[in-house]
């Protein structure tokens, strides 16, 4: 069994240059909120045999509802991050160290009315309760501690995407 989840993560460029970020509701599992720190772009679980593009895409319309998308670019590999610890009621994700993931840039073409946060997929509890476009070099401070130096490396990544 892997000690990582494998998951995807999507950096949702507008056309200014601008990331998408969403604000988490609450807690989920070993993925805990911190105060002061609740946003973060959009990620998820691949599926067994799931390619990891086709997975950004799932994952981004089940968060979202967004389709309207290109991708731009991907990391080059896979990074990991641990979660912290956890005490709380049994949960899905427990048997997990953390996750492995696999970023992507991608690039908004829809109109803004295509984004709801209050249609979750499959009957998944809906994750956020906000959403808005946020400067690339931001996300790092916004996003809980355990995320940070993925969020650092997918800004720099990324950063050509970006609004300077």
């Amino acid at each position: 069994m892997d000690i990582y989840r494998p998951n995807v993560g999507i950096a949702l460029f507008d056309a200014r240059g601008f990331v998408f970020i969403a604000r988490r509701i609450g807690d989920d599992g070993p993925e805990i909120v911190v105060p002061g720190h609740l946003w973060q772009m959009p990620q998820g679980g691949v599926d067994p045999h799931e390619d990891p593009e086709r997975a950004a895409c799932r994952e981004l319309w089940e968060e979202t509802a967004i389709r309207s998308v290109a991708v731009l670019d991907r990391m080059p590999e896979w990074m990991a991050y641990d979660f912290p610890p956890y005490d709380g009621p049994p949960h899905r994700l427990a048997r997990f160290r953390g996750q492995r993931q696999l970023w992507f840039a991608m690039r908004f073409l829809g109109d803004e009315s295509e984004i709801d946060l209050t249609q979750a997929a499959d009957g998944e509890p809906v994750e956020f309760c906000e959403w808005r476009w946020e400067r690339l070099e931001r996300l790092a401070d916004l996003v809980v501690p355990f995320k940070r130096d993925i969020y650092r490396a997918v800004a720099a990544r990324f950063a050509p995407f970006a609004a300077s």
